[in-house]
């Protein structure tokens, strides 16, 4: 079957990582947060990545559970300031986007506030028809079922679908529900698969 949906993670692949554990210890080192906070944010993180909890509350409970010399707008801001857009691969998506015979989607594990202020700064918004977020669909991958969710809103046959992420846990369980998968490296081998399933 031709591919009709392509479904690209965002962190890894359409830009850096919004809060995984290189943006933690620049934090860290930055603010001197000290060695708890590693422990109370992965108590926290799957609850906020799957819309339990705002990011005021994660704050709260991960730095702000004593007295800071930094406000939490100073903070909020570090965090956004660690979001890179990969043009490589964003212009590819730009490339594809041009067809109307396909659609193009974002799968991704997020936080809302987060992920809201990587779509805009990484000008995401015109180039895909939906953005299916851990936040929103209430479950992260690689759990198989953020995987049958994302199929049926998306009205997608499996083997229609081409799933791009840079890790591979996430693509195991695409596959297993056969979905097409690639691995992410570099925007370079991105564009040879492409090319070679004649989609660019």
């Amino acid at each position: 079957m031709a591919l009709t949906h392509l479904f690209f993670d965002i962190g890894g692949v359409l830009g850096s990582n919004g809060w995984d554990h290189e943006q933690r210890e620049r934090a860290d080192e930055h603010f001197s947060l000290g060695e708890e906070f590693e422990s109370r944010h992965q108590e926290l993180v799957g609850d906020w990545e799957i819309g339990r909890v705002t990011l005021d509350e994660y704050l709260d409970s991960a730095v702000f559970f004593v007295p800071r010399s930094f406000t939490k707008e100073e903070f909020i801001a570090f965090m956004f300031d660690q979001s890179e857009p990969f043009v490589g691969t964003i212009a590819i998506v730009s490339e594809i986007a041009s067809r109307s015979d396909l659609t193009l989607m974002t799968l991704n594990n997020e936080a809302d506030e987060l992920n809201r202020h990587r779509i805009a700064k990484f000008g995401l918004d015109p180039l895909f028809e939906a953005f299916l977020s851990s936040c929103w669909l209430g479950v992260r991958k690689p759990s198989h079922v953020i995987f049958q969710r994302a199929m049926a809103i998306a009205g997608a046959e499996a083997s229609a679908i081409l799933f791009v992420d840079d890790r591979q846990q996430n693509l195991v369980p695409a596959a297993a529900a056969g979905w097409e998968t690639h691995h992410f490296i570099d925007a370079a081998g991105l564009r040879l698969d492409l090319e070679e399933r004649g989609i660019l």
